[in-house]
């Protein structure tokens, strides 16, 4: 499931919908790697690494920035925004045309199992402006790989997700070293 990142109204909408907790954060999706800046620090990373990262199965979790126009009911009280650029033209597309940040989730009830297809949601539908049949998805799959990259010269693993060691070996071609504090 996905809405613009920039409506209150949609945020609120898409936790009602899911009947999730306002304290479970959402990540965003941009439709290309140099729109991450609109929304997030990032002059604190090496040059290149967002561009080797993505677009790609990684999500980026980096702070909020001061001038970022994501809506504020969006992961209240967190400082940090995870990022996505898919690998799937489709929803970058949809990403450009909004001129916006899309807040991603996956298409079920909170804390049922993700859906591989689209019947597997079929009770969400009704709730939707749009449902769009990417096919089946394989099942069991991880996930994206979730990387925290909010600490100068640092990156922390937050899931290990389908593309882990294809990460790390990008995060430390580009010289960051693991965080292995629990701060």
């Amino acid at each position: 499931m996905a809405i613009v990142a920039d409506s209150a109204e949609a945020v609120n909408r898409i936790y009602e919908i899911k009947g999730r907790k306002h304290t479970s954060p959402l990540a965003i999706c941009v439709g290309d790697v140099h729109d991450i800046q609109r929304y997030a620090v990032t002059d604190h990373l090496p040059h290149g690494l967002l561009d080797c990262l993505l677009p790609g199965p990684v999500t980026v979790v980096l702070r909020r920035g001061e001038s970022s126009i994501l809506e504020k009911s969006l992961n209240p009280g967190l400082e940090s925004i995870g990022v996505r650029v898919p690998d799937y033209n489709f929803i970058r597309a949809i990403a450009r045309g909004s001129r916006s940040a899309l807040a991603l989730t996956s298409a079920n009830l909170s804390g049922q199992p993700s859906s591989i297809n689209i019947k597997d949601f079929e009770n969400l539908w009704e709730h939707c402006a749009y449902v769009y049949d990417g096919g089946i998805l394989p099942a069991g799959r991880a996930g994206s790989t979730v990387v925290d990259l909010t600490k100068l010269g640092k990156y922390k693993i937050l899931r290990p997700g389908s593309a882990k060691e294809e990460t790390v070996a990008i995060l430390e071609r580009h010289c960051l070293l693991e965080d292995g504090t629990g701060d």
